[in-house]
């Protein structure tokens, strides 16, 4: 596997590369993690791999070793628009916007993931960020929210689609399937994630807590002080770090020429105010929220305090009842085109 690449099948499978846990941090100390809180760059998608490169080296020159961007930096989260839809009905200028929307996507793996893993192997960082992925694999129609792994090595390591886009999302989005719902080691723990509101999905969340993971992510677009509570929970359900991360967006950053601007206009100015967050284990909030300013919020992650916590509550061990409740999670990959190929005897 290349530097920025990640094949199909090994999206929600990859494994981290073979990482010096004493090099990075050292075996039971702490783990120094960085969350960034960017201004939007709504269909700018070369501005916003600018900020991501930018951003990941000055955090690994801040003493990071595990960087988290936001649901959608890369491709853009587009509040307030649209797309010129109705119910049984589409406009000529939704499908113009929704054409250039589709063209600020990128392929997985493509030019702009071969950048965020140059940046990550410079920094010598775990990368993860949220980015607008176009299939390429099928139709080319189809875009999905997608959160991308990087390893300090530059590898891609893997990926997770969005499982349900919420609301308005799903006019602009795909689903993704229970192939890509990736865990990887890090020096400070077991790192995986949801997105946005796949958070208040229950049975999602007990399907990473069964994986182990220990710096749980949660990249969103909602920056209500109620997310807070969100984040919280999480944490105390998982007994897990909880690293909340978002943007800071105003409608003065959408492009003049945006043709359905005029959308916008029951929107007030400021359209995302943050809300970037760390949670530890015992639901302390350690950095954050951050509102209304971009910036990075830092944080040391003592490994030990997600044993701790489970002491007296662990939601797939001692905590669980196997015996009364039943989960299963399907990992398999759904295509939408199958094939059976005749014998060649026939």
């Amino acid at each position: 596997m290349g530097k920025g690449d990640v094949s199909e099948i090994d999206a929600g499978t990859a494994s981290a590369p073979s990482v010096d846990a004493e090099a990075m941090s050292g075996e039971g100390e702490p783990f120094p993690v960085a969350v960034v809180q960017p201004r939007a760059r709504p269909f700018d998608t070369p501005g916003a791999v600018d900020a991501v490169v930018q951003r990941t080296l000055e955090a690994g020159a801040g003493g990071a070793k595990l960087v988290l961007l936001p649901e959608a930096f890369v491709g853009g989260y587009p509040w307030g628009l649209a797309f010129g839809t109705a119910v049984g009905s589409r406009s000529p200028a939704g499908r113009r916007t929704w054409q250039r929307y589709h063209d600020g996507a990128i392929d997985v793996p493509g030019p702009e993931t071969i950048r965020m893993a140059a940046a990550a192997a410079e920094a010598g960082v775990f990368l993860v960020v949220g980015v607008i992925e176009r299939d390429s694999t099928y139709s080319g129609g189809t875009l999905f929210c997608t959160l991308l792994y990087f390893g300090p090595d530059g590898s891609l390591l893997g990926k997770h689609r969005k499982l349900k886009p919420t609301a308005a999302e799903r006019l602009i989005w795909g689903e993704g399937d229970g192939s890509t719902l990736p865990v990887f080691d890090t020096p400070g723990g077991r790192i995986g994630g949801l997105i946005c509101w796949e958070n208040y999905m229950p049975l999602a969340r007990m399907a990473m807590y069964g994986k182990g993971v220990e710096i749980y992510l949660a990249p969103t677009a909602d920056a209500r002080e109620r997310w807070q509570s969100t984040l919280r929970h999480i944490a105390l359900e998982g007994r897990c770090f909880v690293l909340g991360c978002n943007q800071y967006a105003t409608r003065e950053m959408y492009p003049e020429d945006l043709e359905l601007s005029a959308e916008l206009d029951a929107w007030p100015a400021t359209l995302c105010r943050g809300g970037t967050a760390v949670y530890d284990p015992a639901g302390s909030c350690l950095a954050g929220p951050l509102y209304d300013e971009d910036g990075i919020l830092y944080a040391d992650l003592d490994p030990g305090a997600v044993t701790r916590g489970k002491f007296d509550f662990d939601v797939t061990g001692h905590y669980a009842r196997p015996d009364v409740f039943r989960f299963e999670v399907d990992e398999r990959r759904r295509r939408p085109v199958g094939r059976v190929r005749p014998d060649r005897d026939d």
